[in-house]
């Protein structure tokens, strides 16, 4: 069978006829070589397909393009583009593969066959079917065959004007219009000649060749069949655009393919685009499919009035299946120049990543930009992170997260988006997991590093260290469970109290239900118990001493137990009922249902005046609050309670199943007052609000009313609101509202409104909106009506072509902790703002890196992709 890998494929047994007649007629035969040739050899197998990898602007280096998977897994890239729509309401949508949906249709080689095999295996045991106007076979050995010429066996196909073959010698010539398919390749020429024995071959005159895995393609002086993997092309051209319409393409002197490796070669290439050359390379290496390989990737570009101009270029290292490697050096104009990296590795009981970023001296002056900024002209600057994952043994598991930064303004002077520099604490852990059937456990401990450049360290939460913990849940008697909650842990703070804390919370629950009702009745029990360290005296949840000269603040006094104590019963009782019918709306058949549903929860009150403040703060109210034992988040506080919450929730269902609209309203009534308080102030030389919120004492009858509201009656259309009322202040706490609308394939818009009484009041608008299938327009709005000024904005177009993309993002920004701006007094200057532009050109089938600017959009416009 005639084999033109890549252009310099050949006959190889297509046409060994031994045995046949000589006498046939000149008319149209088929003939059938029910004989498997002798010299037929086994199929080769492909290289195995690994992580979708390696980019090829870095070739504009003269390196060896590359590209490096994403954290992502994605989809295979398709010839004609198909892959899964991100759903409605998804917060983070994963990237899309190269999609050549927008390339010409059917824009192949014009013989290809799309019904041919895709499967070379069969090639060994096939049958070879061979078509032609005239047959000649004088010594049985030698076949001239001529006239329409056409082979087929298993995945291979080649049609010529004529073709000669040698049975013994394997030695095959075609002649003529000859046309050649496989798996993974498509080529033409004026003459092909090889050995099928040695898979090897020479293809001249008018080559051109098509790669089906990758969309590569182009034209060639002359292709040369090395071996069954290997190949050569002189003067040749390469290029993932339409046949007959390239944007951009590489024309070289030389150019190898290696499908072992997946990788092409060009020798003394150039880059040219429209027609344009634009690089020069000695050398460079690209890839021919979707394997991880080494080298560098697409370079990045960016200016931030922080960092001035930067520029980064990426190099992969694909050192094993299982860990690889990156390096990114990186040139601030204004600060100088960074090493950053990431290394990833997968072994069988152990997983992670390590990444940094090391400025070994900053040279430029903070102070410039802002008075208040710390100096850090002339330091070493870094940030770095360990994330890792090791399984000792069964049921048991070492989880380590660690994340450090030089200083408290790096995250400010080099981030660069709104994440990064609302940013304002690292969180850092390790802790040894276990866990069983009916039971989990842990050791460790966790600290907390200080990134807001407007708060001193002294914000920073407690150490936990070391912190353990032990639960279980045992079921017996078909409806009940025992179960414990527990924890202790060693807190240590700078000029605050400090001690160690152990909470206990056994408990005995059931559940009883039906197919229309439930009742889960629960009985607990909760001790939490205190041993403060020496010294203790000078201290009150407050702050340190000395306390305010002030009568009005009795209650400031120190603490006086070294091994203060709570210890209280929790006793709730949930209950509901669900009622069905069937209703239609707008034409359309839904099941709907109303779920009344009862939640009492009692909690008789402690005075905890003299219980430290550890990790506890108390907990927004919110929807999922109506049914919490407790709001408070932490041990050091237990609220007390003798509450009712009556709430009801209705659905439609449609056929299949799926929620198309939700509505819950609800509220609580407390038959006793809130007692339990956290500190509205506290004293370190003056008064301040406590940063973490206070809970002051009220005789309210009754909570916010809470509405809930979700909808998305079509697959266009998706909605969500929340509403929570005071009727004690008659006022407004919370109200949120989204709604999202998908335009066409992949446009998108969103809309949100977040108002949280005293704390913030945003407006926020994103979208993708497609002009064309190829133009899309890109953009995002933040503005904060407490602050009266935008947030963040970005703007910015896409175009993606069949084998190219280019976007270019302008984006603006504030500089500080957002957290901050919401609580500034009036009149207070809020932080400053930056500007970033940042521009992406991709090359389709050199890589599929999605660039610094794929990863901000899908961060910040809910549904991109």
């Amino acid at each position: 069978m005639p084999r033109a890998r890549d252009g310099s494929e050949h006959a190889r047994d297509g046409c060994r006829t031994k045995g046949l007649s000589d006498s046939l007629t000149p008319l149209r035969r088929r003939l059938i070589a029910s004989v498997k040739p002798k010299s037929l050899l086994p199929s080769r197998s492909l290289p195995p397909r690994r992580l979708l990898a390696i980019a090829a602007a870095a070739a504009l280096f003269s390196s060896q393009g590359a590209h490096a998977s994403s954290q992502t897994k994605h989809p295979k890239a398709t010839l004609n583009g198909s892959e899964v729509v991100c759903p409605l309401g998804e917060f983070i949508c994963p990237p899309r593969p190269d999609n050549f949906a927008l390339c010409r249709p059917n824009g192949m080689l014009e013989f290809y066959d799309p019904f041919l095999s895709r499967d070379s295996a069969l090639r060994a045991s096939a049958n070879t079917q061979v078509w032609a106007d005239h047959v000649e076979s004088p010594d049985q050995i030698t076949y001239h065959l001529d006239g329409h010429v056409k082979t087929v066996r298993a995945d291979q196909e080649l049609h010529a004007d004529v073709a000669d073959y040698n049975s013994d010698t394997t030695d095959y010539d075609a002649r003529g219009n000859v046309n050649y398919q496989e798996a993974t390749h498509l080529v033409s020429a004026d003459h092909i000649t090889g050995n099928t024995g040695n898979s090897t071959g020479l293809a001249s005159g008018n080559v051109r060749y098509q790669l089906l895995d990758s969309h590569g393609n182009g034209t060639a002086l002359r292709a040369e069949m090395l071996d069954a993997d290997r190949n050569r092309y002189t003067m040749a051209s390469y290029s993932t655009c339409d046949v007959g319409g390239h944007i951009w393409e590489l024309r070289a002197r030389e150019i190898d393919t290696d499908d072992t490796t997946g990788r092409g070669v060009a020798h003394s290439a150039t880059m040219s685009m429209y027609g344009v050359p634009f690089f020069y390379f000695p050398w460079m290496s690209f890839p021919l499919n979707n394997d991880r390989q080494s080298g560098f990737l697409y370079p990045y570009f960016e200016h931030t009035s922080r960092a001035g101009y930067q520029f980064r270029i990426p190099y992969y290292f694909n050192l094993a299946p299982n860990y690889d490697a990156t390096l990114t050096p990186r040139y601030y104009s204004r600060r100088g120049a960074m090493l950053s990296g990431e290394v990833r590795y997968l072994f069988p009981r152990t997983s992670g990543q390590f990444q940094f970023e090391f400025l070994p001296h900053d040279n430029y002056n903070d102070q410039k930009l802002t008075p208040t900024s710390i100096d850090t002209q002339g330091r070493q600057r870094y940030l770095y992170r360990f994330v890792n994952t090791t399984s000792l043994w069964p049921g048991w598991s070492l989880n380590t997260n660690i994340n450090r930064a030089s200083d408290r303004n790096y995250l400010r002077d080099f981030g660069d988006d709104l994440f990064s520099i609302s940013t304002a604490l690292l969180y850092s852990s390790v802790y040894l997991n276990g866990a069983g059937n009916w039971w989990s456990a842990s050791v460790g401990g966790d600290i907390y590093q200080n990134v807001d450049p407007s708060q001193p360290n002294s914000v920073e939460p407690y150490k936990r260290l070391p912190r353990a913990t032990f639960n279980m849940d045992i079921p017996f008697a078909r409806w009940y469970d025992v179960g414990l909650t527990s924890e202790a842990v060693k807190f240590h703070k700078f000029d605050q109290v400090e001690g160690s804390r152990i909470d206990l919370y056994p408990y005995v629950d059931a559940d009883f239900r039906g197919a229309a009702w439930f009742i889960k009745p629960k009985l607990a029990y909760r001790y939490t118990g205190y041993s403060l360290d020496s010294g203790y005296q000078r201290y009150s949840y407050y702050g340190a001493l000395p306390l305010p000269a002030d009568p009005k603040a009795k209650s400031l006094s120190p603490f006086t137990q070294s091994n203060p104590s709570r210890a209280l019963p929790i006793l709730s009782l949930d209950q509901g009922l669900i009622f069905e019918r069937s209703t239609s709306l707008f034409d359309t058949h839904y099941t709907q249902t109303l779920e009344p549903r009862l939640y009492y929860l009692y909690v008789p009150y402690r005075n905890q005046n003299n219980l430290p403040l550890f990790d506890t703060a108390p907990m927004a109210f919110d929807d999922w609050m109506l049914f919490a034992p407790n709001q408070f988040s932490g041990a050091d506080r237990q609220m007390n309670a003798n509450n009712l919450t009556a709430a009801v929730t209705t659905r439609l269902l449609d056929d299949g199943g799926v929620e198309r609209l939700s509505a819950t309203f609800g509220q609580i009534h407390y038959f006793t007052p809130q007692k339990v308080q956290s500190p509205c102030t506290v004293y370190d030389g003056t008064p301040r609000q406590n940063p973490n919120g206070c809970q002051a004492t009220t005789d309210w009858r009754g909570s916010d009313y809470v509405v809930e509201l979700s909808t998305q009656l079509d697959d266009q259309w998706t909605a969500s609101s929340e509403y929570l009322w005071n009727p004690n202040t008659r006022q407004t706490d919370l109200g949120t509202f989204t709604v999202q609308r998908r335009l066409g394939f992949d446009g998108i818009l969103n809309f949100s409104y977040r108002f949280r009484r005293g704390l913030l009041e945003q407006y926020q608008a994103s979208t993708v909106y497609p002009l064309t299938e190829r133009w899309r327009l890109i953009g995002e709005w933040t503005y904060s009506m407490r602050d009266k000024r935008t947030v963040e904005g970005l703007a910015g177009v896409q175009y993606e072509g069949c084998c190219v993309k280019v976007a270019l993002v302008a984006r603006h920004y504030v500089t500080g902790y957002y957290g901050v701006i919401a609580s500034l007094p009036p009149g207070q200057k809020p932080p400053g703002s930056d500007t970033a532009v940042m521009f992406q050109l991709e090359f389709k089938g050199l890589g599929a890196f999605s660039g610094q600017t794929e990863s901000v959009l899908r961060r910040d416009i809910l549904g991109y992709q």
